[in-house]
């Protein structure tokens, strides 16, 4: 079966006239019939009763039809955003970020999209994982950029790259200087860590208990940055993605181990959800920037 076969058929059914069919799809009458007994022949189905001069669908021609009709039209769509130059795209993305990509990951995806596609309006909403993934179900968010779900039966989670988590202190903190660190020897530390509503939290939270270490929270911040900023002054300790360390004088950044706490960032997308040549052309470059990250050679 093959694309011409479908648009004769799709043609005759619309006019259920050989003659005006055929002058649709600018070939002769007798070419048009002989297409549509192959399309018949290769189905093993008569899509179509010949009575006299009239022509009607059969039962099995009408089923077939809206499948074709379908194709078509996406087949049609794909060619047209082929054919459009990049600078055509139009329309918006609604991105949904946790607060770790959004420091320096999101705004370089931006940067890079909206310098190749000028006319489209993109808005980023910086949320946690839970509100993204309802987001992306409700319909107000094309693309999240978080971690996987727990529940992904009607989510779509395409892992991009693996992230350690590092320790950050302060300048003068008793661990500064220490090249690395175990995650044992974070036991009574004073820190300041996500809340526990926070999947990234819930991951900590196992790796101390693997390891037997219950640190001593001073205090919970549900974004990034700020937790930084009370590292840098004070003797807390907190652990965060590798990814979301601002460059700073007046922090260390620690590698930890035994275990190394390791997550996997991705794209999240709505099963089934039909996205936009702008959104998928965005979700592309995450993939772009995301390959560039997992090529980094470490330290």
């Amino acid at each position: 079966m093959e694309l011409r076969h479908l648009r004769y058929f799709v043609a005759l059914a619309d006019t259920l006239n050989f003659t005006r069919a055929a002058e649709r799809v600018h070939v002769t009458q007798s070419t048009l019939s002989h297409q549509i007994r192959q399309l018949e022949d290769e189905i093993g189905r008569a899509l179509f009763d010949r009575i006299g001069k009239r022509v009607l669908l059969t039962d099995a021609g009408e089923t077939f039809l809206g499948y074709a009709a379908k194709a078509l039209r996406e087949v049609d769509q794909g060619l047209g955003d082929l054919l459009r130059a990049p600078d055509e795209l139009s329309g918006q993305v609604r991105i949904g970020s946790t607060g770790t990509f959004n420091i320096g990951f999101v705004p370089e995806c931006m940067a890079t999209f909206l310098h190749k596609h000028p006319t489209v309006k993109v808005t980023v909403d910086e949320l946690a994982a839970d509100t993204i993934a309802q987001r992306l179900l409700d319909g107000t968010l094309d693309i999240g950029i978080s971690y996987a779900p727990p529940d992904a039966s009607h989510l779509w989670f395409e892992p991009l790259y693996t992230e350690e988590m590092v320790l950050v202190v302060g300048l003068q903190h008793p661990l500064a200087q220490r090249k690395r660190v175990r995650m044992v020897e974070l036991h009574r530390q004073r820190m300041v860590l996500l809340p526990e509503s926070f999947a990234t939290r819930g991951m900590l939270d196992e790796c101390f208990r693997a390891c037997g270490a219950e640190p001593m929270l001073a205090a919970e911040m549900n974004t990034i940055a700020p937790m930084i900023a009370l590292v840098a002054r004070t003797a807390l300790a907190t652990v965060v993605s590798a990814q979301a360390v601002p460059p700073r004088e007046d922090i260390r950044v620690i590698p930890l181990e035994s275990p190394t706490p390791v997550r996997t960032p991705g794209i999240l997308w709505k099963r089934g959800g039909k996205q936009t040549a702008a959104v998928r052309s965005f979700a592309n470059g995450i993939r772009k920037l995301a390959l560039g990250i997992s090529l980094r050679p470490e330290g």
